[in-house]
């Protein structure tokens, strides 16, 4: 069968904002065997979603409808699809319930508009929202089937993997065996990654490789069809086994949900080791980075952020002259501000970040230019130098300067 993605939001129209949801809905579609062929992005406007959805109805019969389901004058999206369907909305009295005690509970003022995110299509059914407020919408009649989300990522894919998934696969599964394996890559361009991975792999059939690249990873999925559980998870096995006797120094994990950060907390937390970092270009990302992993406080006691040259002198007691010799862009200062930083909050690992995160130049580098450091209890010191592409700008620089940083970690605890 077919399925059409409707992608609401003036934002993506105007390229403010990449629509991350249309292609997730598309992956989670396509390994059910749903094929979504037609995919199109309007902006927030009556008319515009109205003629989307007639469009549709002329070519599929699943449509996902996708973004502004909020409380505020431009969020029309539930309104507009009502229209078209020629239906109304109904009120959730529990949902509604609900949201007023959690605006009390959170001490702000709530608006009369606010009950629009407890509405869902009147003949449809509400699809609950695991992490934000507004719900959902599940709508059949005369062999249509509508879905509408919120647009917030967060919200969008806790919906989808809890309150759509299922619907979707006991009512359009048709019983092809597909099994499935994410793995995760950072550091390989997904060309040379795919086309290497191609090779490794051609001798295997009955399965396919696809890639998807996120901010922080490459995550490359392999597909098996229309096989028994057992011989899947054979050829699964075997194709992994292909693909990471080639790629295993890029690889960190299994998973749609793995992370470099949650591999590394986890592994810190199985060896019961302890991590800081001293930072300068990346000006605290890593340390809120390895906040955000739950857990994280069992193997983070804390950290430096050493943006001048004299906070790195001061703080971590830096020798001047290793600065003055060599710059603030250099292995001896990385090296330095690791081992400084792990001795300071006697930690078992010290990860250091300094160099250029641009535009301009620094001490006759180029943007782009990073050191990173890494110092382990007992053990001398690692450096590694990055050439990240200047044109990635500021943000990008920075992130993937904290990626990195957490790969060599993640090998000095793999041993």
């Amino acid at each position: 069968m077919d399925a059409e993605i409707i992608s609401v939001g003036t934002e993506l129209v105007l390229g403010q904002v990449t629509n991350a949801n249309g292609p997730l809905l598309a992956r989670t579609l396509s390994a059910m065997d749903i094929k979504a062929p037609h995919q199109v992005t309007v902006m927030d406007d009556q008319e515009q979603i109205v003629a989307a959805i007639n469009s549709a109805r002329q070519r599929a019969s699943l449509i996902f409808v996708c973004g502004g389901l909020g409380p505020t004058t431009d969020d029309v999206t539930l309104k507009s699809t009502a229209i078209a369907l020629g239906t109304g909305l109904t009120t959730d009295d529990q949902h509604w319930e609900w949201i007023k005690e959690t605006f009390k509970a959170r001490r702000i003022k709530m608006l009369p508009d606010n009950i629009q995110q407890a509405r869902y299509l009147t003949g449809g059914s509400p699809l609950a929202n695991p992490v934000g407020l507004a719900l959902g919408s599940w709508y059949e009649h005369d062999g249509l089937q509508l879905v509408v989300l919120p647009g917030p990522p967060a919200e969008f894919r806790a919906m989808l993997e809890e309150s759509v998934k299922p619907r979707l696969v006991a009512k359009y599964g048709t019983g092809r065996r597909i099994s499935s394996r994410t793995l995760n890559f950072l550091g390989r361009p997904e060309t040379q990654l795919m086309a290497e991975i191609e090779a490794a792999t051609a001798q295997f059939s009955d399965m396919t490789v696809t890639s998807y690249v996120q901010p922080s990873q490459i995550q490359v999925r392999i597909n098996v069809y229309d096989l028994p559980l057992a011989q899947a998870n054979d050829l699964l096995e075997k194709v992994t086994a292909a693909i990471l006797a080639v790629e295993s120094p890029y690889f960190f994990g299994f998973g749609d949900k793995c992370t470099l950060v949650g591999e590394v907390v986890k592994l810190l937390t199985a060896q019961r080791k302890t991590i800081t970092g001293a930072e300068s270009l990346t000006g605290g990302l890593f340390q809120s980075t390895v906040c955000s992993v739950p857990g994280a406080s069992a193997v983070f006691r804390g950290g430096f952020v050493t943006y001048a040259a004299s906070a790195k002198e001061r703080l971590l007691g830096i020798d001047p002259a290793v600065i003055a010799g060599h710059g603030v862009v250099s292995a001896q200062t990385a090296a330095q501000m690791a081992e400084k930083s792990r001795e300071r909050l006697d930690a078992d690992f010290g990860l250091s970040f300094t160099g250029v995160a641009g535009p301009d130049d620094l001490e006759g580098q180029p943007a782009g230019t990073v050191w990173l450091g890494l110092a382990r209890r007992g053990q001398p010191s690692q450096t590694r130098e990055l050439h990240l592409a200047a044109y990635l700008g500021r943000q990008e620089i920075r992130n993937l300067s904290v990626q990195y940083g957490l790969q060599m970690a993640f090998r000095a605890l793999q041993g």
